[in-house]
C-alpha cells in the first residue's frame, strides 16, 4: 500500500479507528479540522460491548479509572420521584465487561495520546478538513483545507468520513439528504461536585419523557464523599419551525433554565440546589439524522456520527462508534484494504444502526417513562399496578438487543477481531 488510509475526523470513532488500523497493520493518517486537541463535552456513558473492543486494543482499567468511574445501576424515576426501574450494569450485572460513565473531553484526549504513543506524533495532522473527494481508479483522492486557506488533494486506497454530524463527506455521498433532525428537545448539560446518588455510581433518569433530569457520576468520590456528577436537564417543546439559535452548541446563564425544575424537590434530591452548584451549564438540541440507505460509496465509508448521528437517549453515541471502529477492523482483516471490506462493513451495520437511530428517536429506553405518563401522568403510588414487572423488564431487554449489548450474547460473542491478527 503506498498511500495510508485516511481518516477524516479526529473524534472518538477516528481515534479509535487509528488504533485499530495499527492494531492490524494498516498504515493510516487522521485529518482534524481542529487546530488544537482539547477536552470538550461532559459526562457519556461507554456500554459493555465497546469497553471489550476497548480492552482488546490494550486499553486498560486503570486508563479508564482515570477518565471515568464504572457505572453500577441504571434507574428510572418517576415524576414523583419513586422508582419506576432499576438494573445492575456492567460487571455487577453478570457482563464480562464493565460499564464506564466517562467525561467525554477526557476520553477523547486519552484515546489522542494512544495514538501519538503508537502511531507517532504526526498521524494526526491538525488543522486540516476534509472537504470533498474523488474517486479515482486506484482509490480516491481526498480534497482538504488547511485553516490557513491552504488547499491540498491527498491520494489514498480508503477514505473513512468520521467527521461528525455537519460531516462534509456524508454531505458528498447524499448530496439530498435532510437537514438536521431537531424533535423540540432542549438540554442543558453540565457537571457539579456533590455526592452521587443511590448505590455511589447510579446513572438515575428522572422525570416524565418531556420533561427530565439525567444524572450520573463520572469520577469516583473522593475522601469528602463528592464526585464529579454529570446533569443533563432536558424539556421538550413545539420544534416546528426548527432551531432558531445562530449555533448547536453554546455556554448559558442558569437563569435561563432552571425554573423549568423548580417542582423537582425530593427527599432524597434537590434538583434545584444541585443545579445553582453547578460549575458550568451549556444549552444544545437534541438532534440526529434521518438514516440513509448506505454509508458507502467504492472507497469511501462512513464512521460514527457521519453514519448514524442519534439521540443519547440510550448512551449508544460513543459507543456505536467505537464498535463501527472495530468492525470496519474485521472486514479489513478479512477482505483486505478495500472497497469489499467496506461493503462488508456497510452490510453488518447501516441496516441494524439505522433502526437504533429511530428507535433512540423514539425515545430508546426512556420510552418506559412514555408509557408512565400515557397510563398515570407520572404519578403513582405502586409501579407494579402501572407498568408489571415483566413488561418493564420485557422493553429493556429489547432495547438492549437492538443496541447490541444484550449480556447473554456479548458474553459469549467471539472477539470482532482475533488476538493478533494482521491485514495480508
Amino acid at each position: 500500500m503506498t498511500n495510508p488510509v485516511i481518516i477524516a475526523g479526529g473524534g472518538i470513532g477516528g481515534l479509535t479507528l487509528a488504533l485499530t488500523l495499527h492494531q492490524i497493520g494498516v498504515p493510516c493518517r487522521v485529518l482534524e479540522a481542529s487546530e488544537e486537541m482539547r477536552p470538550l463535552g461532559v459526562g457519556i456513558n461507554i456500554q459493555p460491548n465497546a469497553i471489550r473492543e476497548l480492552f482488546d486494543l490494550g486499553i486498560t482499567t486503570d486508563d479508564l479509572d482515570r477518565v471515568g468511574v464504572q457505572a453500577r445501576e441504571w434507574a428510572l424515576v418517576g415524576l414523583n420521584g419513586k422508582e419506576v426501574y432499576a438494573e445492575p450494569r456492567g460487571l455487577e450485572a453478570g457482563y464480562h465487561w464493565p460499564q464506564y460513565a466517562v467525561h467525554r473531553g477526557e476520553m477523547h484526549m486519552l484515546l489522542f495520546r494512544k495514538v501519538q504513543e503508537r502511531l507517532g506524533t504526526d498521524a494526526v495532522q491538525l488543522g486540516t478538513r476534509v472537504t470533498g473527494y474523488d474517486i479515482t481508479a486506484d482509490g480516491v483522492t481526498v480534497q482538504t483545507t488547511r485553516t490557513d486557506g491552504r488547499r491540498t488533494a491527498l491520494s489514498a486506497p480508503i477514505l473513512i468520513g468520521a467527521d461528525g454530524i455537519h460531516s462534509a463527506v456524508r454531505a458528498q455521498m447524499h448530496p439530498n439528504q435532510p437537514p438536521i433532525h431537531w424533535g423540540g428537545a432542549i438540554m442543558w448539560r453540565g457537571t457539579v461536585r456533590a455526592k452521587p446518588l443511590r448505590t455511589g455510581s447510579s446513572f438515575v433518569g428522572l422525570g416524565t419523557h418531556r420533561h427530565r433530569m439525567v444524572i450520573y457520576p463520572i469520577s469516583a468520590p473522593d475522601a469528602d464523599g463528592k464526585a464529579l456528577i454529570n446533569w443533563i436537564a432536558e424539556v421538550t417543546m413545539d420544534g416546528s419551525d426548527g432551531w432558531q439559535q445562530d449555533g448547536w452548541f453554546r455556554p448559558v446563564d442558569l437563569s435561563e433554565f432552571v425554573h423549568h425544575f423548580d417542582d423537582f424537590r425530593y427527599d432524597w434530591l434537590d434538583v434545584p440546589s444541585m443545579l445553582h452548584q453547578a460549575d458550568c451549564a451549556y444549552e444544545n438540541p437534541m438532534i440526529d439524522r434521518d438514516p440513509v440507505d448506505s454509508w458507502v460509496d467504492g472507497p469511501v465509508a462512513l464512521l460514527g456520527d457521519a453514519a448514524h448521528a442519534m439521540y443519547p437517549t440510550g448512551s449508544n453515541g460513543a459507543s456505536q462508534a467505537i464498535i463501527d471502529a472495530r468492525v470496519l477492523g474485521a472486514k479489513m482483516v478479512a477482505n483486505g484494504v478495500t472497497p469489499k471490506a467496506l461493503a462488508a462493513y456497510d452490510s453488518e451495520l447501516c441496516g441494524p444502526v439505522s433502526e437504533l437511530v429511530l428507535r433512540n428517536r423514539g425515545a430508546g429506553p426512556f420510552g418506559l417513562l412514555n408509557l408512565l405518563d400515557e397510563r398515570c401522568g407520572g404519578v403513582f403510588d405502586t409501579i407494579e399496578d402501572v407498568i408489571p414487572a415483566d413488561e418493564r423488564h420485557d422493553f429493556m431487554a429489547k432495547y438492549k438487543a437492538a443496541a447490541g449489548f444484550a449480556m447473554d450474547r456479548l458474553n459469549v460473542a467471539p472477539p470482532t477481531i482475533p488476538e493478533g491478527a494482521i491485514v495480508r
